[in-house]
């Protein structure tokens, strides 16, 4: 029989109760449906009974969620789902709340809300490129373009290049009318919209008429070099391994590269992804990070992440 264990920890005066567990304990009740240990709240104090590592764990989170709660922040089921998760993969605790802002935007910070996220800007921050690879929903590429645009303004970099490939998801586009440009839009539109999220459109436009941020199709890189740039390739599971190759040998002095995509995503039509085994390929290179994310680091809607799994358990 494994060892029990009792652990109450009691509610600083101050910090109200749904502030810390959300309406409703929704908080509470998701740790306690995560695991045998269970979560008793009573007045100002929050008791837990049951195996003693996982008391421990769960005693360690409470404190630091009252921690968070206690410096000003919002209870963040995010951040507690990715702890979950990560007692639960790895089976030990860490602390998910962290307040690393990336970036402020319209009067709000863009900050890492998991475990994985935070590894990842950390990573981005640390090496020259980084992978980020995982569902969608994790963060991936809205981080990235936070760091490349905290990047310009610190000016450590001098311009922002951000890419995709033009690869439909099932549906042939081709004939629909318009300029060469209004077709590619489609495809870049998600790129401009996180852009438009993170500075001012009078801005961002003016940026993007000097030539300081382009976004462009990734077939516009070729022939080309970027010195002192910060450079996005997102959606990377449809490039081919040339398409890699082309974008990777694009790097400049002074420059930083992320490439994001979801491998279980592919929309090319035929052919290998160059985000395929690109791990065994650069995994021992030097300054080089790879970031795989999974259904706890997802941050939209918590339907997304059961979608996620769904998929995974079905493999498809």
């Amino acid at each position: 029989m494994s060892e029990q264990a009792n652990i109450t920890l009691d509610i600083p005066h101050g910090v109200d109760m749904v502030d810390l567990v959300g309406p409703g304990s929704k908080i509470a009740h998701l740790i306690e449906d995560s695991f045998d240990a269970s979560v008793t709240l009573r007045g100002e104090r929050i008791t837990i009974s049951g195996n003693a590592a996982e008391v421990d764990a769960l005693a360690k989170l409470f404190s630091d969620l009252i921690d968070h709660v206690l410096a000003g922040h919002p209870s963040d089921i995010h951040a507690v789902r990715s702890a979950i998760g990560h007692i639960k993969g790895e089976g030990r605790y860490e602390n998910p709340f962290n307040n690393d802002v990336v970036l402020t935007a319209h009067g709000r910070s863009v900050r890492p809300k998991t475990l994985g996220q935070k590894r990842y800007v950390d990573a981005i921050r640390a090496n020259t490129i980084t992978f980020g690879v995982g569902p969608a929903g994790t963060g991936k590429t809205y981080l990235a373009m936070a760091c490349a645009i905290a990047a310009l303004r610190n000016k450590e970099v001098r311009r922002l290049v951000f890419t995709r490939p033009v690869v439909e998801a099932g549906e042939n586009l081709g004939f629909l009318p318009g300029t060469l440009e209004e077709k590619i839009d489609p495809y870049i539109r998600p790129l401009f919209d996180a852009l438009y999220d993170m500075m001012e459109r009078e801005q961002a436009d003016e940026l993007l008429e000097s030539g300081v941020i382009e976004v462009a199709p990734l077939a516009f890189m070729r022939g080309r070099t970027f010195n002192d740039s910060f450079l996005i390739l997102d959606e990377a599971q449809n490039t081919t391994p040339g398409q890699m190759k082309l974008f990777l040998t694009r790097l400049g002095f002074r420059s930083k590269m992320v490439v994001t995509g979801d491998d279980t995503q592919l929309d090319l039509p035929r052919g290998v992804s160059g985000l395929k085994g690109i791990q065994d390929i650069l995994g021992e290179v030097d300054d080089i990070a790879f970031c795989r994310f999974g259904e706890v680091d997802v941050v939209r809607n918590s339907l997304v992440a059961k979608i996620v799994e769904a998929y995974a358990k079905a493999e498809l």
